[in-house]
C-alpha cells in the first residue's frame, strides 16, 4: 500500500489524472460523524466522501473500484487499515494519506483544526 503525507496530494492528484483522464480521485475520510464536524477538508480537485471507519464492511461497495482513493483520518491508523482493507477487496490505486487530518492542517490548509 502507498502512503502520501498531505502536501504530496496535489501530486497524488495530478497522476491520478494521468493514468484515469475525466475520473475524480475520492479522498475518503473515515473518521467519526463527530470528528468530521470538529474539524474537514475542502474538496479541491477531489470528490470527499464521508465513511466511518466501522461502516466500510458495509459500505465499501459504494466506492467504485476504479476510481484512485486516499484514505484519511485523525493521524492515519484507521486510515491505513480501511486502505488495506479496499485492496483486499479488489481495489487497485488506493493511498493513506499518512498523518491524516493532523498532519492536513500543518502541511495543506492551516484553517482546519487540530484536535
Amino acid at each position: 500500500m502507498q502512503a502520501i503525507q498531505p502536501a504530496q496530494l496535489d501530486t497524488w492528484l495530478q497522476q491520478a489524472a494521468a493514468e484515469a483522464p475525466g475520473v475524480v480521485p475520492v479522498v475518503l475520510d473515515v473518521r467519526e460523524p463527530w470528528e468530521m464536524q470538529t474539524a474537514s477538508v475542502r474538496a479541491d480537485g477531489f470528490e470527499l466522501v464521508a465513511m466511518p471507519m466501522r461502516s466500510v464492511p458495509a459500505r465499501y461497495l459504494e466506492l467504485e473500484r476504479d476510481r484512485p482513493i486516499a484514505c484519511l483520518c485523525h493521524h492515519g491508523a484507521r486510515s491505513a487499515q480501511v486502505a488495506h482493507f479496499l485492496m483486499q477487496n479488489g481495489f487497485s490505486a488506493v493511498v493513506n494519506i499518512t498523518g491524516g487530518i493532523h498532519a492536513w492542517s500543518q502541511q495543506r490548509d492551516p484553517g482546519v483544526p487540530v484536535y
